[in-house]
Parts: structure tokens; sequence; C-alpha cells
């Protein structure tokens, strides 16, 4: 999902980037204002999973991988969708920046992609399931796969929007491929969630679901 450079127009991914830099500032705003002394340690252990779970690539054809994203993840666990974009936010920097996976110039849209869309579907997905499935853990499941999924099919738009690879089998490689993929995703999810909450329910929002248990 990480897409490369030149995979996309300049003009393009200058507009992604205006697009990310907007979600940037509003999730630094909430550094500023949520991420208190004791939740520095589960940021730093959030991005450090969301890094090497997302080092596991499958290949996509048309140049593209498949892997899992975790911004569902980090969304219900720190309790807020600018959450997932501020973390998304430094792992894709060190990814792009130190290791070459992903572009510079298309960093706007993988941001986009991963921290925003993925973030975003997967804190408020994880929300509308709680509210008809009794159980957190089923729910954060299935916001985790909406998430991966949606986001997949944004990078997919996006490649066609820039003429890299045909729309509907970009879509169909793109969905298909995360639609597996997310099964894993979902599980992780349930998995980390339940030993943070074994753990330290003290850090989990009770908006989670899981501290108010």
């Amino acid at each position: 999902m990480h897409i490369p450079d030149s995979f996309i127009p300049l003009a393009q991914a200058a507009v992604y980037w205006a697009i990310a830099l907007v979600f940037i500032a509003l999730s630094l705003r909430w550094a500023r204002e949520e991420m208190k002394d004791e939740k520095v340690p589960l940021v730093a252990v959030l991005a450090a999973g969301i890094f090497a779970i997302q080092a596991v690539n499958v290949p996509i054809p048309w140049g593209t991988s498949g892997h899992m994203m975790g911004a569902a993840l980090a969304a219900i666990v720190l309790g807020s969708p600018f959450a997932a974009v501020f973390v998304l936010t430094l792992v894709l920097i060190v990814q792009g920046v130190l290791f070459g996976d992903g572009g510079i110039t298309v960093m706007g849209a993988n941001i986009i992609n991963m921290g925003v869309i993925g973030g975003f579907s997967g804190f408020y997905g994880y929300r509308a399931l709680s509210r008809v499935a009794a159980n957190p853990y089923a729910s954060a499941f299935g916001a985790a796969w909406l998430s991966l999924f949606l986001a997949a099919l944004a990078c997919a738009v996006e490649m066609a929007v820039a003429g890299t690879f045909p729309l509907g089998l970009g879509l169909f490689s793109m969905g298909l491929y995360h639609a597996v993929i997310g099964i894993i995703e979902g599980a992780i999810t349930t998995v980390a969630l339940y030993l943070i909450y074994t753990a330290r329910p003290d850090l989990l929002p009770r908006a989670s679901g899981v501290a108010a248990e």
C-alpha cells in the first residue's frame, strides 16, 4: 500500500500533501492536548509495533504491495482518529526517509490512505459496531478489517486517477488482497486490545468500551 515515488504525478501528489498537512496539524494539536506523560510509552510501543507489522509485505500486481496497517488499533487504544494520523505519520516518515518504503513526493497520499482513512474509518467503524455488538473485541476486529479494506481501495483510486493502473483491476486486486490480509489485521487488533486491557486497563479510554467493563 506504500505508493512509491513516480507512481503519482507531482501535481496530484501536491494535492494529497496539502490535504495531509491539514490532518497532520490537527494530529499535532491532539498530541499537545491529549498525549500525557503516561501515554508516551504506549504511543512509542504502538508506533514500533505498527512499523513491524507493515514490514511484512505481500506483492500485488502493478508494483504496489499489501500489508497490515495498524491505524484502527492506534485510534481505538488512544481514543481518537487523530492519534492514528499522528502515529502513522511518524511511522511513514521513518519508513520513507530511512528505508525507502514509500515515496517522499507521494507521502501525503500514503498518510491520507493509512493515517486519515485508516484512522477515521477504524475509529468511527469501531464506535458504530459497538452500538450493535455487545463484544468490544468483535467490534475491534470488524473496524480493523474495514479500515484496511477502505484504505486499500482509496490507494487503488488514487493510482487509477494518476494513470498508473486501471481502476477496475486496481480495485479488484487491492480489495481482494486486503480483504484477506484484513482478517489478520482484525485478529492482531483484537489480541493487542485484549493484552493492553489485561496488563494496563487504565491506559485505555472509557470510550473504547473495553476499559468500562
